[in-house]
């Protein structure tokens, strides 16, 4: 039986080289493409968007996102705790106070380089 694709395909159209089995061996198993997926729909959201930028600037505290996004505190820790569930953003307890942060360098490259496709548009 054909892929649903290939039957649809074009009369014209003969298909590329690859073979459709090769290339279903290396794509990502589902529940990496899922995580993938919930990591860009975090970023659909200007919110958490201007969160991720604030927290790339440097390490802030929720008084701080407050501040700057004008949102209120309850809002900013729900936020945040969704970027922290996705470890997008981690948190560092000192005293009472909690600071938060991208979790690594890898989150930040994610933003940083879909921020410069943006500019470059």
């Amino acid at each position: 039986m054909e892929p649903a694709a290939l039957e649809e395909c074009d009369n014209t159209c003969n298909g590329s080289e690859l073979e459709p089995e090769s290339m279903a061996l290396i794509l990502p198993d589902r529940g990496t493409t899922d995580k993938m997926a919930e990591m860009f729909k975090a970023l659909g959201d200007p919110t958490r968007v201007r969160l991720i930028y604030a927290l790339s600037q440097q390490e802030l505290c929720v008084h701080d996102l407050s501040a700057i996004l004008d949102m209120g505190q309850s809002a900013v820790s729900h936020q945040l705790r969704y970027l922290r569930n996705l470890r997008i953003v981690k948190r560092r307890k000192e005293g009472k106070t909690v600071f938060y942060s991208l979790n690594d360098a890898h989150v930040e490259q994610i933003f940083l380089q879909t921020h410069e496709h943006i500019r470059h548009e």
